[in-house]
């Protein structure tokens, strides 16, 4: 049964400073492996897993993945395409992302419109998010065609998301990009969630509990982690991070 994962995500952080989403990048692992790191994910206390890739091309593997991950796990499994070969009918739901600072239009509607059928064919939850990378941009940036941010100038990120907000997107996703050295500064994060209204995801760099306390505290509603889930017996750090931003006090 697929969950209403939108209502899930509001219901959640009623009870929660903010929550986590763990990254399983669907060019990295096979479906055995990635069933074992989903229930370490799960264990470890996440409250959803994001499955998806620059690059990924192979929708029978992503599908075959994402089948064996939601038969190890409970929490909701949302699909983070980066492209329409990362649409797959066993997920709950999807990060319907534009690329707002990509120089290309497909990645800012073309692509969404070529997959759009498809959610609604495989009767897939949408999720409107206005994707923002603010940050390195690495091969997400590379492949996405991204116009990069002066650094010293967060409020250009900051209109970025209120003009997400305005077009009636629910949640946007500010992303240093995928294996980055440096994180989004904070106060890029608090400039952005002085202006942005909706529910602010962030990622990009975030491997320690010190890491995602400070960007919880910058402002975010949701924290990706993604390398980390990578490296060898991630899940005991995991869970210290995941105990941190769910209990984080103002």
């Amino acid at each position: 049964m697929k969950h209403a994962v939108s209502s899930y995500i509001t219901r959640e952080l009623k009870h929660k400073r903010a929550l986590i989403f763990a990254l399983i990048d669907s060019e990295n692992t096979s479906p055995g492996l990635s069933e074992s790191i989903a229930r370490k994910i799960a264990a470890a206390g996440a409250d959803a897993i994001l499955v998806g890739g620059s690059t990924a091309v192979d929708q029978l593997m992503l599908s075959s993945i994402i089948k064996r991950i939601k038969g190890a796990v409970t929490i909701p499994v949302i699909l983070f395409p980066g492209n329409v070969t990362g649409v797959s009918p066993q997920a709950d739901a999807i990060l319907f992302a534009s690329l707002l600072n990509s120089t290309d239009p497909y990645f800012i509607i073309g692509a969404q419109a070529l997959g759009s059928y498809l959610v609604r064919k495989y009767k897939i939850e949408p999720l409107p998010t206005g994707y923002i990378i603010a940050g390195e941009g690495g091969a997400a940036g590379f492949i996405g065609r991204v116009h990069s941010f002066p650094q010293d100038k967060p409020e250009l990120v900051a209109l970025y998301a209120l003009a997400a907000e305005y077009l009636g997107m629910s949640f946007v996703y500010l992303e240093a990009g995928s294996g980055v050295s440096n994180n989004i500064p904070e106060k890029t994060i608090k400039t952005v969630r002085a202006l942005y209204g909706g529910t602010l995801i962030v990622g990009g760099g975030i491997r320690s509990e010190e890491r995602a306390r400070k960007v919880v505290q910058a402002g975010a509603d949701i924290i990706v982690v993604g390398n980390l889930i990578e490296t060898p017996r991630f899940e005991k750090t995991l869970k210290h991070i995941a105990f941190a931003v769910h209990n984080l006090k103002m």
